[in-house]
């Protein structure tokens, strides 16, 4: 169960909002992740709340207002090959919908153990 986290910058609208989030879960189904696993949300900060290095590492063209961080938190035992894979296919959608310029998409993923994920009404279905 990936638990997905875009962080940008206010003043989107909600049609390139769910570009970005359409682009990652179809990412993630095509890793294996059931279809109706969608668990997502858009944190909008102000400039004063995400500020960010324009060019770091090293970037071909800078960030600007249109960066977005995407954050997906899942289950450990993922591949770095599927990972890859995750991130290529992400950023292949975003080139074409809503058309950004991919060198101001920054992802990252964290694991968790299994026993850490309690679905609903306090049950652990993978322990």
């Amino acid at each position: 169960m990936p638990l997905v986290t875009v962080t940008m910058l206010r003043g989107k609208d909600s049609a390139f909002k769910t570009s970005v989030l359409g682009a990652v879960h179809d990412a993630l189904v095509s890793s294996g992740v059931p279809e109706t696993d969608r668990f997502h949300r858009i944190l909008e900060l102000s400039p004063e709340d995400f500020r960010f290095d324009p060019s770091y590492p090293d970037l071909t063209t800078p960030r600007g207002d249109d960066f977005i961080l995407i954050e997906v938190l899942l289950g450990v035992g993922r591949s770095i090959k599927v990972k890859r894979k995750i991130v290529s296919d992400i950023i292949e959608s975003l080139k074409h919908d809503p058309g950004l310029d991919t060198e101001r998409v920054m992802i990252y993923f964290k694991e968790t153990q299994w026993e850490n994920w309690a679905f609903g009404g306090g049950r652990f279905l993978h322990v």
